[in-house]
This record gives structure tokens, C-alpha cells and sequence, in this order.
């Protein structure tokens, strides 16, 4: 199967702290990656890196066989942290923006609202919508590039379970669609409904890496990698 992301010994140094150490992740093509790991992990700063946001202290990172530039961006869409919306804009002219940036036909913007399905919402404006709409926005104006990987950090976070099996149906549409996804998620029982692969980030350490198995106790499987490297780490402090 291809591989479309690739990062080898990956590490992040915030002045003496080490966020993320040595860290090699391969991702294939057309399949969903769960990243998990308690907070302070390391999730958020692998996938800063990933997308740009950060420069890696060392180590290096490939994207579809060749060695990342930043002409990669325009085949990576991400949702980190909130949606950048402007809340007195509509659904629409939100994506109006992103496409006037990028040069890209209107005919986009119906395309990505028909796919994240918010195709009625008119005129109201990005600021009257609920937490579920605005996340779906946010993948919207993450979408609109054409993106051949798909980088979502924590994007159930604080939705309602009606918002969140929305947002799961949604996630599950990618692949077919020749999109790559990478999801990072504290909710593992989700995770597990979704994804093809999971990586485990302890202490900025990748402890577990491999195919999801949907009979496995993964919160077991969680515990337990966590609780090992976490003694690890004391044991090499």
C-alpha cells in the first residue's frame, strides 16, 4: 500500500524541554490515522510540525515519497485547535475568502458545503452557529484546496453525541474520496469506530504504533502503553 506521509525521528526542543522525540510515523494513503496520547504529549506539536505551523529541532518528514517543502501545503488541509472563522461572515463568503486567496473557482465553495452539509444555512452568520457547525466549517475552509491529506486535532471536542456521530459519518466519507485523514482524539471509543491505524504518543515518545483491531480493549491498550513508557521515562529521569 503507498505511504503519503512519512516522518522519521521527528523531535521538537522547546529550550531544553523535549516535546517530541524522535518520533517516525508512516501513514497510508486513502486511510485514517488516530493519534492519541494524554495531554501535553506531543499530539498537537507532531501535527504543527506536519502542517508548517512549526519547524522539527531534527529529523525529517516526506510527503507523498519526496522530502516536505512548503509547496506541500497546498495538498495538506488541517484543523487545529478552533476553526478560523469570521463570525459576522456567512458560511459562504467564510470560504469566499479562502478561495479568493487561493485562486479557486466559486463552484468550490457549493462543492465543500455540500460535503460537510451546510448547504442551508443562508445568511447566518458564522458566530450564530453551534460548536458542530463551526468545526464543519472549519474542515469546509480546510477542504477547499483540494486537499490529498487531512489533519484534524481533537475535532469532537466539546460537540454533543448527536454533533459527534455527524462529525464520525463525516471523517468515514474521506477516504473514498481520495482524502487522507489524521486525527487526533482524547475519545478513544470514537477513535476506535473510525480509524485504520493508531499511534500512541507518550511523553513526546511514539509508544504504540500499528492496525486497529475493533475487538481490542483499546483504552486497555492505552493504559497500558502509557503506564510502560511513563515508567520508562522515570526509569531514564
Amino acid at each position: 500500500m503507498d505511504t503519503i506521509l512519512k516522518t522519521k525521528n521527528l523531535c521538537k526542543k522547546f529550550n531544553d524541554q523535549i516535546a517530541v522525540n524522535q518520533v517516525s510515523l508512516s501513514i497510508q494513503k486513502n486511510s485514517i490515522y488516530g493519534l492519541l496520547g494524554p495531554n501535553g504529549a506531543g499530539k498537537s506539536t507532531t501535527l504543527k510540525m506536519i502542517t508548517g505551523i512549526m519547524r522539527p529541532t531534527s529529523g525529517t518528514i516526506e510527503f507523498n515519497g519526496r522530502e516536505w517543502t512548503r509547496e506541500h501545503l497546498n495538498d495538506i488541509g488541517a484543523l487545529i485547535e478552533m476553526p478560523p472563522l469570521y463570525e459576522n461572515l456567512t458560511a459562504y463568503e467564510n470560504l469566499k475568502v479562502k478561495t479568493t486567496l487561493l485562486g479557486c473557482s466559486d463552484k468550490r465553495i457549493e462543492e465543500v458545503l455540500q460535503i460537510v452539509g451546510l448547504t442551508h444555512t443562508g445568511k447566518k452568520r458564522a458566530g450564530q452557529f453551534s460548536l458542530g457547525m463551526k468545526q464543519r466549517l472549519g474542515i469546509a475552509n480546510a477542504l477547499i484546496s483540494q486537499p490529498k491529506l487531512l489533519i484534524l486535532d481533537e475535532p469532537t471536542n466539546g460537540l454533543d453525541p448527536i454533533g459527534i456521530e455527524e462529525m464520525r459519518t463525516l471523517i468515514q466519507s474521506f477516504p473514498a474520496k481520495g482524502i487522507t485523514v489524521i486525527l487526533s482524539s482524547h475519545n478513544l471509543s470514537e477513535v476506535q469506530q473510525i480509524v485504520d491505524h493508531i499511534g500512541i504518543i507518550v511523553g513526546g515518545v511514539l509508544g504504540y504504533t500499528g492496525k486497529i483491531d475493533p475487538k481490542e480493549d483499546l483504552e486497555k491498550l492505552f493504559m497500558e502503553v502509557v503506564r510502560e513508557n511513563r515508567k520508562e521515562e522515570g526509569t531514564n529521569g
